[in-house]
């Protein structure tokens, strides 16, 4: 089930563990895409607080919100680009995105192999999808207290396979949140170190949330190949084709 617009806005931009969680996931991304001059950029779940470092550049910024957790306006004083939408049927032509990103969207979802076709259909040729889920292994899946605590949580191997089913190709495994969810003054004021030393670990394993970065891959054309055979000149036409 999906939560409320209310409880993402006031967790991400009104406390200061979120606003902490959505920088560290943040940095993650851009390292991963540090640009998207010209490209059409689309978020789904609650992706949007992840998406403000490309409304300069990008051709197209759009914040797709599932309608069971609701619509708020985004970017506060600009022109708004969140749009409330059907979770499995997203007003964007096929293969129309550069780049698409889902947080809070997939583990959250009553039909996620649906929400997965959707997300292929939109994507165009070379473009680029980053999904994160939280991880099952690490501490943020483990409490309520947080986003990431509600929904199905994912180990690395899991959200894999579940992508490799439905014609994505893994390209880049990474991790964030490293520092404990706890709202004590002690860790959020080291939350930006241990995000750095997280990052040197040589495991996934204890990140709290998941980045998977996967590709489209094209399915082959379905049904049976049969060769095509030559045309044969029909002799009742002989006398036309090749007069005497």
């Amino acid at each position: 089930m999906h939560l409320d617009v209310q409880d993402l806005r006031n967790f991400y931009y009104r406390s200061t563990l979120g606003r902490a969680a959505q920088a560290a996931i943040r940095g993650r991304m851009i390292d991963l895409w540090p640009e998207a001059k010209g490209q059409t950029v689309v978020g789904f779940g609650f992706a949007v607080p992840l998406l403000r470092p490309y409304l300069k550049d990008a051709r197209r910024v759009i914040g797709l919100m599932p309608g069971p957790q609701g619509v708020m306006p985004w970017p506060a004083g600009m022109p708004n680009v969140s749009v409330l939408t059907e979770e499995t049927l997203w007003p964007i032509e096929t293969g129309h995105v550069d780049k698409l990103v889902v947080m809070h969207g997939l583990e959250t979802s009553q039909r996620p192999a649906e929400l997965l076709a959707e997300c292929w259909r939109v994507l165009g040729p070379g473009g680029r999808a980053l999904f994160i889920v939280p991880n099952r292994a690490g501490l943020w899946s483990r409490t309520d207290r947080t986003p990431f605590g509600f929904g199905r949580p994912y180990s690395a191997s899991q959200l894999e396979s579940q992508l490799r089913a439905h014609h994505f190709m893994t390209d880049n495994y990474c991790s964030a949140l490293y520092l404990p969810p706890s709202f004590r003054r002690f860790w959020l004021k080291s939350g930006s170190l241990i995000e750095k030393t997280g990052q040197r670990l040589p495991t996934i394993m204890a990140g709290g949330v998941l980045m998977v970065e996967a590709t489209k891959q094209i399915r082959p054309p379905s049904g049976t190949v049969t060769k095509a055979t030559g045309r044969r000149q029909i002799k009742a036409l002989d006398g036309l084709l090749k007069p005497a």
